[in-house]
């Protein structure tokens, strides 16, 4: 079992999918679940911050075809999360905190005298109204573990302290809360960032003292400098196929084909390839990257991201991909194509006369007979003729050539030239 356990705060940032992707597609390797679990457990944001922030999650998945096998909010297991800490506190394995805040401020951590308090103390102080927190004991030996591109990891038993594991209002603390929903859902790989690389060794020592002894493989990717939002992408017109392929190489050491889609990359992608440095996110890569998906697009299939579902279009589209990069840039260079246009300007006398004779005229399937055929009506040559006929079928003076657009545009002419 693999899983993904984004926090529903803020829109989701391209790390944090990057995370989801190859473990979706470890999982795949495998042949095994994926599972997507919803962290909010811990969270400190009021409701109305994180409305609908879980859904927006789902939503980009689905945009990326990871699909899964189940997905829950990690606050639905709050009952085990409570009755797991009491299990290690009746163990003696943890104990009741009463410390103050500022007693706790002062200190940097307990005083170290509630670890000393009989577990009875916790049945007394819930009838009471003094706050209490629950805290594990300090491990006695180091917490060793093996990350698959960091290396062997040990950690000193006196760089881990009496931490909390349920909080005074009975929630549980994210380590814990994370440490006991992997054990229950038989995550057998935890693939995430470096940057929680930290919180390892904690939730490996929160399973110990539960009794959890199947072996977990660690895998903490490298970080992603200058990154934006998965949102902020979208807005720009990058396409996830393109995403996904920048994101698998960023940081790969011998990648097989530059460009290539999720189900291809399954066949060759190992994570022991993965640089352990920090990779920066170049977004000209990914400007070239996505160029390289639009063309590979399905022509209808490219054709509707402008409202079409017509072939002609689709191609039409790829005829400017060697001045457009993203969805955006193509939308600019297609939708002057099929918008009014406007008669004014250095060209709106000529533009007009050439209106008038397509709309009377018969329909003509080559560009240069097309071409004669409105030169000889109009009586208009050279520069007088060529750039208004650009202007009045395009929309701008300048661009790929007349011959190549028009077969793909000839049976929207008197929409164009309108």
């Amino acid at each position: 079992m693999l899983r993904f356990a984004p926090s529903p705060t803020g829109d989701m940032h391209i790390d944090t999918l990057r995370v989801a992707i190859i473990n979706f597609l470890v999982a795949q390797q495998k042949k095994e679940s994926f599972l997507v679990r919803i962290e909010d457990a811990a969270i400190k944001e009021s409701q109305e911050d994180r409305e609908g922030k879980d859904t927006e999650i789902m939503q980009i998945l689905e945009k990326f075809a990871l699909t899964h096998a189940s997905v829950f909010h990690q606050s639905e297991h709050l009952r085990i999360h409570q009755t797991l800490a009491v299990k290690l506190l009746e163990e003696g394995k943890a104990f009741v905190c009463t410390c103050s805040p500022e007693l706790l401020e002062a200190n940097h951590s307990c005083s170290g005298d509630c670890e000393n308090k009989d577990k009875t103390e916790h049945t007394k102080l819930k009838e009471s109204a003094i706050p209490f927190v629950l805290r594990l004991k300090k491990p006695k030996v180091p917490i060793e573990f093996h990350d698959l591109l960091q290396g062997d990891i040990s950690i000193h038993p006196d760089e881990v302290d009496a931490f909390i594991i349920l909080r005074a209002d009975g929630t549980p603390t994210a380590n814990f809360a994370t440490a006991c929903d992997d054990m229950l859902s038989g995550v057998s790989m935890v693939i995430r960032d470096a940057e929680q690389l930290k919180h390892t060794p904690r939730q490996i020592y929160i399973q110990k003292l539960l009794d959890y002894n199947i072996e977990t493989i660690y895998v903490h990717l490298p970080t992603l400098t200058d990154t934006n939002s998965v949102k902020w992408m979208f807005e720009q017109g990058y396409i996830p196929d393109a995403i996904i392929n920048y994101l698998l190489i960023l940081g790969y050491d011998n990648v097989p084909s530059e460009i290539f889609t999720l189900p291809e990359a399954i066949a060759w992608f190992r994570l022991e390839n993965l640089s352990q440095t920090t990779s920066k996110f170049e977004i000209d890569k990914l400007r070239f990257i996505n160029r390289e998906h639009l063309r590979r697009m399905d022509d209808k299939q490219l054709s509707t991201l402008f409202g079409f579902a017509d072939t002609d279009v689709g191609k039409l589209a790829k005829l400017y991909l060697d001045e457009a990069s993203t969805i955006n840039e193509l939308a600019l260079k297609i939708r002057p194509i099929f918008a009014p246009k406007a008669f004014e300007g250095k060209w709106q006398k000529e533009m007009k006369i050439m209106q008038d004779i397509i709309f009377n005229a018969p329909m003509i399937d080559d560009f240069n007979a097309f071409k004669n055929y409105i030169m000889l009506e109009s009586g208009l040559k050279e520069e007088n003729f060529i750039k208004p006929l650009r202007v009045l079928l395009t929309g701008a003076e300048y661009g790929p050539k007349l011959s190549d657009i028009y077969p793909l545009i000839k049976s929207y002419l008197l929409e164009i030239a309108s």
